[in-house]
């Protein structure tokens, strides 16, 4: 989907708003600043125009961003105020991919926006808005409840520039004409990656800025894929003579990275000390430990040493359906065993507030002031239609350490953290993965011992670090970190954004 060009560029950067426009005009090593009237507008189309500067943007419409690089992409984007943190600039707005439209949101650093790194955040799903992020965990503000939102002291904004996408297409705000559909995360790489081309090229002061991925659950297959995607596309960018996206690190909070990894440890977490105390009748623990050699066999055979779709979809099936029957009895929340489900799972999640943010992002005044399209339904927190055409394509069952050891290799850090009480994407299944892994350095790695890491005098969680490697838990947290443990959460993002150890 990439067009590649040979051009010698000259980057414009002028203003759409007012009569009077400014632009730096570069050529070589030397800048310029020139000043056109608004009959400019009908500049080369062959050259790169530049926005610039953020604060340039209208509350009342949008301003489109495109990039020759990506003849079908633009980007729609605007500043909105006054629906969460008032002490930040904030923005919002929509990816346009001919028929396909990503919502997102961008707040700037309350530190140094200037200066301070990115993150770019997905929720998983493969389908859930990122919205839950932002208003449950890890946002600027949480919302309390239809009409009231609260400052979240914790948010990662603290010291990061942070993008929150409902991605893909169907999630959220997020939605497409015509029946256009995203089916793989392959495919929905291809226009995150060209997404952050296109800020990162129009908004220059993020120019060489480190980008941080980020994302949880169903993250730990979206994250190491957008970031190999951008990592792929970068010489593309050079090529053409852009500057190239400093990817530094990926960050996956309690992924569902490789699901070989995960049938032993839904045993583990339940019947076993590994996180709480068992919490499954003997009867249906002993059942379990008796399937789960047989399903590891099944899933191996039949998902990795030959992909047999009908065979793979079967042993997956029969052995998670059966895994989460035997869960079923307890009434226990999925995402934090040491808590039971509030309200029915396929309600509420098993967590009230989401009903919440439901509600307060359907009212009209909260859609016009971000500008939500009115192509666009009621939001719901998930889309299952697009789960299930993930689903059908065996999305979730690719291998996707293969991607994070790749990047491994290439200097990409890599953050794996997870809540200890998880059952769905758990600290077992996820410590294993990081051992099992192939790289370069999984020797090393695999001779670090875990041990405590600590914040404000109190063991946090447990640690293992070897090269750009980490893999961190955090005690008392379940599937959503930020959200059950907000203050160490952050201080994990602080020493991780800084490079420095756990």
């Amino acid at each position: 989907m990439l067009l590649l060009l040979s051009l010698r560029l000259f980057v414009l950067l002028y203003t759409v708003n007012g009569d009077i426009q400014h632009a730096f005009k570069t050529h070589g090593s030397k800048t310029h600043l020139t000043t056109f009237s608004s009959a400019f507008e009908n500049y080369d189309t062959g050259l790169f125009t530049a926005i610039g500067d953020l604060n340039l943007l209208s509350t009342e419409t949008s301003t489109t961003l495109k990039h020759p690089l990506f003849p079908t992409y633009s980007v729609r984007v605007k500043k909105s105020t006054d629906f969460c943190d008032g002490t930040v600039n904030a923005y919002t707005g929509y990816i346009d991919i001919e028929a396909r439209h990503i919502f997102f949101y961008f707040f700037e650093s309350r530190n140094e926006p200037d200066k301070d790194d990115v993150i770019f955040w997905t929720n998983g799903g493969p389908a859930c808005s990122s919205s839950m992020g932002l208003f449950m965990e890890l946002g600027p503000c949480r919302v309390q409840d239809v009409n009231t939102t609260k400052f979240n002291p914790y948010a990662w904004n603290e010291k990061a520039n942070v993008f929150f996408v409902d991605q893909p297409v169907g999630a959220g705000f997020s939605y497409a004409d015509h029946g256009e559909t995203v089916s793989t995360t392959e495919e929905a790489a291809e226009d995150i990656a060209a997404f952050v081309a296109i800020f990162f090229q129009h908004f220059i002061k993020f120019a060489g800025r480190g980008l941080h991925l980020a994302g949880e659950s169903y993250g730990g297959r979206f994250i190491p894929v957008f970031a190999s995607k951008i990592y792929d596309q970068n010489s593309h960018l050079v090529e053409a003579g852009f500057t190239a996206i400093n990817l530094t690190s990926i960050m996956i909070g309690n992924g569902c990275v490789d699901q070989s990894t995960l049938f032993r440890a839904y045993y583990e977490i339940q019947c076993t000390n590994a996180s709480i105390s068992p919490i499954n009748s003997i009867s249906n623990c002993v059942q379990m430990r008796q399937l789960v050699p047989r399903c590891e066999k099944w899933y191996k055979e039949s998902c990795y040493d030959m992909m047999d779709a009908i065979a793979c979809r079967a042993a997956f099936s029969y052995c998670y359906d059966t895994l989460e029957t035997f869960f079923a009895t307890t009434r226990r929340n999925p995402y934090d065993i040491s808590k039971y489900c509030e309200g029915e799972h396929d309600d509420t999640l098993c967590y009230p507030i989401t009903k919440e943010i439901t509600a307060f992002l359907n009212r009209l005044d909260i859609r016009e002031t971000l500008g939500v399209d009115s192509l666009v339904g009621n939001f719901t927190p998930c889309n299952m239609h697009v789960v299930a055409r993930f689903g059908a394509n065996l999305d979730q069952l690719f291998p996707t350490q293969y991607y994070i050891a790749a990047l491994l290799e290439r200097g990409v850090r890599a953050l794996v953290y997870v809540g200890a009480n998880d059952l769905v994407c758990s600290w077992v299944g996820n410590n294993r993965m990081t051992l099992e892994m192939d790289w370069t350095g999984k020797n090393i790695f695999n001779a670090q011992d875990l041990r405590e890491w600590r914040f404000n005098g109190a063991a946090v969680g447990l640690t293992r670090r070897a090269g750009p490697l980490t893999f961190a838990t955090i005690y008392g947290a379940g599937h959503m970190v930020p959200y059950d443990k907000p203050e160490a959460s952050l201080e994990l993002v602080k020493r991780w954004l800084a490079g420095d150890d756990l």
